[in-house]
């Protein structure tokens, strides 16, 4: 990587062009100031087709190998491709010296993703995990309720994410090989896992029930997850394809108040609309209808509680924090090390499952730390 004017964008190189680079990553990247969508790299024609529709002045790539021949002329790497790919592809990148943005899971490992912490430590470099769902409309909602203390002190927190697909779509997410890092305790857990430890911190107790429900499917599909974390707070977590009605996407209980919020963030969805953000117009926003309420005594189905203004969602923030890290003018969003404690949790739950006990962490208080603080 050559050092980059202030003023001059930094040029990205995105590598797959699928689902997550096409309607997240490479839409984000392109509409964040001081980013420039450079390189997409994908073998497959249509897919090549489909990129230069939507940017015309991008440069394609067949193989990830033209990302490190091409280092001098980048400035970071996005990794968009299948969970199995993502420590290799990683490694590359870093080994070539070009600051790094992989899709979550970072790793199937968390022994895997704290080497790949390391290595970027040791070059200098950043290695940042895609962890788009710490910017949705529901999470930036709750976590302000929080930090001003509408709930009171926080007792349980319930999340889900749940879907209606009673038939398999088949690929790499739903693949029963170890090797894909498929099913939903990767896929849809690594969000939620996230957001609970972000909001609650480490976690010290999982138990976790995973079940393959589907006929034909060979991962899982309907998982459960139960966290004690450190400071009491119990979070229970589904993902699940086999859910005939919906939940709520959040139920968090405290000391003082409940907030009951229903629905998904709308950004995904007007993403695969072909929707992007631009700066200074509306993004993010739901109606009024869809708020959550806060409140205790009743449901709010039956008119419980009060509205509370659901915040926008906020996805292009990520990639603009991304921009300023590079630059060294801000701070990483999301390290690599709270994507390990995230994968800790989700080894901890696999476990849990196939052996029908709870599982206990040991803690890494520490591990967020520079190495050079550790050690002093």
């Amino acid at each position: 990587m050559t050092p980059n004017a202030s003023d001059a964008p930094l040029r990205v190189a995105l590598v797959g062009y699928g689902l997550a680079g096409s309607v997240f990553h490479a839409p984000l990247v392109a509409a964040t100031g001081g980013l420039v969508l450079d390189t997409v790299v994908t073998s497959n024609e249509a897919r090549r087709a489909e990129a230069l529709a939507a940017f015309p002045d991008v440069r394609l790539a067949a193989s990830p190998d033209e990302v490190g021949e091409r280092a001098d002329e980048l400035d970071l790497v996005v990794i968009a491709t299948p969970n199995r790919t993502h420590v290799p592809l990683a490694t590359a990148a870093l080994k070539a010296r070009l600051p790094v943005v992989v899709d979550k899971p970072v790793a199937g490992t968390a022994a895997e993703a704290r080497e790949l912490a390391a290595l970027a430590e040791e070059r200098g470099l950043l290695l940042s995990v895609f962890q788009n769902r710490r910017w949705d409309n529901d999470f930036r909602t709750l976590a302000g309720l929080i930090a001003e203390g509408e709930l009171g002190e926080v007792q349980r927190f319930e999340s889900r994410f749940e879907r209606w697909r009673p038939q398999p779509k088949g690929g790499w997410r739903e693949s029963g090989d170890p090797e894909e890092i498929g099913g939903l305790l990767y896929d849809l857990g690594s969000h939620v896992v996230d957001q609970a430890l972000v909001l609650f911190g480490p976690a010290v107790q999982v138990y976790a029930e995973s079940d393959v429900r589907r006929p034909g499917a060979a991962a899982d599909d309907d998982t459960f997850i139960a966290i004690t974390h450190a400071g009491g707070v119990r979070s229970h977590l589904y993902v699940s394809a086999t859910t005939a009605q919906l939940g709520p996407r959040f139920r968090v209980l405290g000391s003082k108040a409940g907030y009951v919020k229903y629905g998904l963030d709308p950004q995904e969805a007007a993403l695969r609309e072909g929707l992007r953000p631009v700066a200074g117009e509306p993004w993010g926003e739901e109606a009024q209808e869809l708020w959550g309420r806060l409140g205790s005594g009743e449901s709010p189905l039956t008119g419980g509680g009060d509205p509370v203004r659901t915040l926008p969602g906020d996805y292009p923030a990520y990639y603009a924090a991304v921009a300023a890290a590079v630059r060294g003018t801000g701070r990483n969003p999301v390290t690599a090390l709270q994507a390990a404690a995230a994968l800790d949790v989700l080894e901890a739950a696999r476990r849990s499952a196939r052996e029908g006990a709870s599982v206990t962490l040991l803690p890494h208080h520490d591990e967020d730390r520079p190495a050079k603080e550790r050690r002093a």
